[in-house]
C-alpha cells in the first residue's frame, strides 16, 4: 500500500480531494480509497474528516489551505501533498510553513507517501485563542 499507512486513515472517514491534476499519484489515490473503504469526494454535503490537498508551486499555499478549511470538520485534518524536491511543482518547506501560519493552521508532521509526493499534516491549532 506504500505510504498510505502513514496518513492514518480509517475506514468510513470522509475524504475530500482538492487540487487533482494529471500529475497526481493514482496508485496513492487508489490506496487511500482502499484505506477508507470509499471514494474520494470533491463536492461535499457534510463536513469531511480529511482533506487531501494536492499543492504545487503555481498556487498560493495559504489560499489553498483556507479553501481546504471550508468543508473540514472541527477535528479534521488536512494532508497537504507536495511534489518532492527536484520534481516539477516542488514547494519549498518555508512556503509551506508560511502558508500554514498565514492560514492560522499548524503543521504537525511530514511523511513520504510515494516516489514523487510528500505529505504534511496540517491541523487547526488547539491552544491558541487569539484571532486576527
Amino acid at each position: 500500500m506504500g505510504g498510505v499507512e502513514q496518513l492514518k486513515l480509517e475506514p468510513g472517514e470522509i475524504v475530500q480531494e482538492l487540487g487533482w491534476d494529471e500529475d497526481v499519484d493514482e496508485e496513492l489515490r487508489s490506496n487511500i480509497m482502499d484505506a477508507i473503504d470509499g471514494d474520494l469526494v470533491e463536492d461535499v454535503v457534510e463536513a469531511v474528516d480529511v482533506v487531501l490537498l494536492w499543492q504545487r508551486n503555481d498556487t498560493d499555499v495559504a489560499d489553498s489551505l483556507v479553501d481546504a478549511l471550508r468543508d473540514l470538520s472541527a477535528g479534521g485534518r488536512i494532508w497537504l501533498l507536495t511534489p518532492k524536491i527536484g520534481r516539477p511543482g516542488y514547494v519549498a518547506p518555508a512556503d509551506i510553513a508560511e502558508g500554514a501560519e498565514v492560514a492560522g493552521l499548524a503543521l504537525t508532521s511530514a511523511v513520504e507517501v510515494s516516489a514523487d509526493w510528500q505529505a504534511c499534516k496540517v491541523v487547526r491549532p488547539h491552544a491558541h485563542g487569539n484571532r486576527r
